[in-house]
C-alpha cells in the first residue's frame, strides 16, 4: 500500500526509492503523533489538570492520582515498565561522558543541532503557531538546558530521576501544543501531517545524538567507540520515554544518521519564520554566551563572537543550507573547518595533565551547574521548562 504523503512534502517518491522501508515508515509516521500522551490531554481531570496529575504520578505513582483515568493509567503502565534492552550503566557512562564535553556541547546544539532542524519549514511550524519561535530564543535555550541538566547526569534517566520527569513533562507538552493547534483551526493537515509526528521526533533525538556529535568530533571532542555506544543508548531510552514509536526510534548512529537524511531529502526547506529564528538566536543568545568567553572590549567580542558563530554555522551545515537560511559568509569558515586535530590534541595533552578522569566528571558536574545557573539570572529565566512558565 503506497503512504500517503502530506502536500508540502517533497521527494516523497525519492525517500522511498532510496530507502525503501524506512522510507514508507517515515512518510507514514508523518500522520502518527503519541496516541498516549494526547488521550491523557484530551480526557477530563474535574478540577485539577493533565499536568498536575502527571505531576503527581511522576512524584508517587499512578496510585497518587484519585480516580485516574484510564488514559494516565496507560502511559504510566507504559513509563513504569522498563523496556529489557535498558542499562543504566550505559547511560550513567553517557552522561559522564558528555559532561566532560559541556561547553563544546552547549555551543554546538546551538550552532549545528538547532540550526540544521530549522531548514524545514514544516518542522518548525508547531513552535511559530504557538509565538515562542522567534521571541526569547536564549529563553528557550535556557529551557533546554535545564532539561539536559537533568537527562546528563547519573541516575537521572531512571524512574525516580528528574531527567525521566522532565522528559515525561517534555512529552505532555508536545502532546499539549497538539492539542492546542489542532483546536485553533490553523493546521493545514493535508498539506503538513500531524503537529510533532513521529518523522521530525526521530530528528529531535538525532539532533542531541549524531549531529552534535559529528559537530563535537570538528572541534576537536573525541569519544572512544564505547562512549559513542552509550550515547546512542541514553538517546534511544530517551526516545523511549518521550514518546517515540518503536518504527522510528533510534538505535544507532546509522539510525540517526539515515532520520537526518530522510528529514533533509523530504523538507520544503526553510521559511521566513526559520530564518528569523536562526538570526535571533545567533544575536540573543550564541553571540553573547561566546562573548563571555573571550577578551577585550565588548564590541571587539561581539563583533568577533558573530564572525565565529556564522562561520560555525556554515562550517556545521554546509554553505548550501546556510544560504537557504540567509546565514551571513564568513571567510573564517575556512580555519574552523581545520581546527579539529589541533583541538583534539590540546584536549589529549589536558587528560594527561589531569588523569583523575574521576575527579574531572565530578568537576565538569559542577562546572555546568554554575553555568546553567549564571544563564538563568543573566536571562531572567524563573521557571525550568515552559509548562511551568508566566503566563
Amino acid at each position: 500500500m503506497e503512504p500517503r504523503i502530506p502536500r508540502a512534502l517533497v521527494n516523497a517518491d525519492l525517500a522511498v526509492t532510496r530507502y525503501g522501508d524506512l522510507g514508507r515508515r517515515w512518510l507514514d509516521g508523518m500522520w502518527q503523533a503519541d496516541p498516549l500522551a494526547d488521550a491523557v490531554v484530551n480526557d477530563g481531570f474535574g478540577s485539577s489538570s493533565a499536568t498536575a496529575a502527571v505531576r503527581a504520578a511522576l512524584a508517587g505513582g499512578i496510585g497518587a492520582v484519585p480516580d485516574a483515568p484510564a488514559s494516565l493509567r496507560a502511559l504510566f503502565e507504559f513509563l513504569d515498565d522498563e523496556p529489557d534492552w535498558l542499562d543504566h550503566d550505559r547511560l550513567d557512562n553517557a552522561a559522564d561522558a558528555l559532561i566532560r564535553h559541556t561547553p563544546v556541547m552547549g555551543m554546538v546544539l546551538g550552532a549545528a543541532s538547532l540550526v540544521r532542524g530549522a531548514g524545514n519549514e514544516i518542522a518548525g511550524k508547531p513552535l511559530a503557531l504557538t509565538g515562542r519561535y522567534v521571541t526569547q530564543p536564549a529563553v528557550r535555550s535556557v529551557e533546554v538546558g535545564e532539561w539536559l541538566r537533568h537527562v546528563i547526569a547519573r541516575g537521572g534517566m531512571r524512574r525516580g530521576g528528574e531527567g525521566f520527569a522532565f522528559t515525561v513533562r517534555v512529552r505532555l507538552i508536545h502532546a499539549h501544543v497538539r492539542r492546542g493547534i489542532v483546536a485553533s483551526g490553523l493546521w493545514d493537515k493535508d498539506a503538513w501531517g500531524v503537529p510533532i509526528p513521529q518523522p521530525y521526533m526521530a530528528f529531535t533525538m538525532a539532533e542531541f545524538g549524531h549531529i552534535c556529535v559529528e559537530a563535537m568530533h570538528t572541534l576537536g571532542v573525541r569519544f572512544t567507540e564505547r562512549e559513542l555506544d552509550d550515547i546512542y543508548h541514553l538517546w534511544r531510552y530517551v526516545g523511549h520515554v518521550i514518546g517515540m514509536s518503536d518504527e522510528l526510534n533510534l538505535r544507532t548512529e546509522a539510525d540517526h544518521v539515515l532520520v537526518e537524511e530522510l528529514y533533509r531529502l523530504t523538507s520544503p526547506g526553510p521559511s521566513g519564520d526559520d530564518r528569523e529564528f536562526v538570526a535571533a538566536l545567533t544575536c540573543d543568545y550564541l553571540v553573547p554566551e561566546l562573548a563571555n568567553l573571550l577578551p577585550g572590549s565588548d564590541r571587539i567580542r561581539k563583533a568577533l563572537s558573530l564572525r565565529v558563530i556564522q562561520g560555525l554555522q556554515r562550517v556545521f551545515i554546509g554553505d548550501t543550507d546556510a544560504d537557504a537560511l540567509r546565514i551571513p559568509d564568513s571567510p573564517l569558515k575556512h580555519v574552523l573547518r581545520r581546527v579539529g586535530p589541533t583541538l583534539a590534541l590540546i584536549n589529549r595533552i589536558q587528560e594527561r595533565r589531569y588523569p583523575d578522569k574521576q575527579r574531572s566528571t565530578a568537576r565538569a558536574y559542577k562546572v555546568r551547574d554554575v553555568a546553567m545557573d549564571r544563564m538563568r539570572v543573566d536571562y531572567g529565566v524563573e521557571h525550568d521548562l515552559v509548562d511551568a512558565a508566566p503566563r
